[in-house]
């Protein structure tokens, strides 16, 4: 099981959803910037990673998972806010699902760094089915920061599942 807090929020307005996850990190907010802007420290916890690091830039990822084909996974999107080291934001554009947007807020808090994360613009269904992943993908952030062994993340998808039926 996992703490309440961790789990994020869903809020839903209409026919489209907003995922937000905070994440507070004991580490310097550069550090935690270069783990999600620098391609190879990001392809440790997420997946491949180009990223043309300006705003108007491009940015282009395929998650190590889950096991689906890479064109299925290819995530692509224009940078729409380049504030190092406080916001990243660009479009999350994904064969699988709608067009939509991320965005990463990094800011000072207390001896490290809170990190909140947003994904606007999916569809109800497809934020349910990414809370959980999502997840996942950032407690391997956390695990690539504290420098131990990174979870795969279809294993700790499978552990986190159960705690988000509530939702559905």
């Amino acid at each position: 099981m996992t703490a309440p807090d961790r789990l994020g929020e869903l809020a839903v307005d209409g026919d489209r959803a907003t995922m937000t996850f905070r994440r507070h990190l004991p580490y310097p907010i550069e550090r935690v910037w270069a783990a999600i802007t620098d391609p190879l420290e990001r392809e440790a916890w997420f997946g491949e990673t180009v990223i043309d690091g300006r705003a108007g830039g491009s940015i282009e990822m395929i998650p190590t998972d889950p096991p689906a084909a890479p064109e299925a996974k290819r995530l692509t999107g224009r940078i729409l806010v380049w504030d190092p080291p406080h916001i990243l934001e660009h479009e999350w554009r994904q064969r699988i699902v709608e067009d939509s947007v991320v965005r990463y807020e990094l800011r000072r808090d207390g001896d490290g760094t809170l990190l909140t994360f947003t994904h606007t613009g999916l569809s109800e269904q497809n934020a349910r089915g990414f809370i959980p992943g999502t997840h996942a993908f950032f407690d391997r952030l956390e695990a690539w920061l504290d420098g131990v062994e990174i979870p795969a993340w279809s294993d700790r998808y499978a552990e986190l599942a159960p705690s988000y039926p509530a939702w559905s």
